[in-house]
């Protein structure tokens, strides 16, 4: 599935690269913790979180994420998107939980990490 999917599907709004929207999703992780995404997530996924502070497009550039979910209408800082947009990380919005967009996610067929 595509990143773009994910967005149509789940109603996403799309904050940064949305010209990366094509990129085939491998995965899913959810972690508010970086050191966590940065131990577990793989390149492809798609990252769902509460952050929006830049670090969070850092860690996803680092590890190739697909993009990055941010939940539960948490605002997402200027620098962020600054950031994001630079990097070609999609970062995407919503005002679903986490665990409701996980749900989501995989009941479109998107598997975890195991």
């Amino acid at each position: 599935m595509k990143l773009r999917d994910a967005v149509s599907s789940l109603n996403l709004g799309v904050a940064s690269a949305s010209d990366s929207l094509d990129q085939e999703i491998t995965g899913g992780y959810a972690s508010d913790l970086l050191s966590c995404v940065m131990a577990r997530a793989q390149a492809g996924n798609v990252w769902v979180t509460l952050q929006s502070h830049p670090n969070i497009v850092a860690v996803a550039s680092l590890l190739n994420l697909a993009g990055i979910i941010v939940t539960e209408g948490t605002r997402l800082e200027e620098a962020t998107i600054e950031k994001a947009n630079e990097e070609h990380i999609p970062v995407l919005t919503t005002s679903l939980t986490t665990f409701t967009v996980v749900s989501r996610l995989a009941a479109m067929g998107i598997q975890g990490v195991e």
